[in-house]
């Protein structure tokens, strides 16, 4: 969702395609920065050893693996 968010305002702004993926890369990784202290501070009970394990293991390969090329298919379509 912030990735999406990212490419429409980086669009809406003008904004050249390398901006736009490192826009869209620093969106979409605010996610796995953010939820360990949040959780952290919302649910203090919880393992932090599992919600920054989950946040790292499945978000980050994401970003990196499928959602790098994606974001740059994506922004490759809308920036002509």
């Amino acid at each position: 969702m912030n990735a999406a968010f990212a490419i429409a305002v980086a669009h809406l702004i003008g904004l050249g395609r390398g901006d736009a993926l490192l826009l869209t890369v620093l969106c979409a990784s605010a996610s796995y920065i953010a939820v360990p202290a949040a959780m952290r501070l919302a649910v203090p009970e919880a393992s932090p050893g599992l919600y920054v394990t989950m946040s790292l293991a499945l978000t980050f390969p994401f970003n990196i693996i499928l959602g790098l090329p994606l974001y740059l298919g994506v922004i490759g379509h809308f920036w002509k």
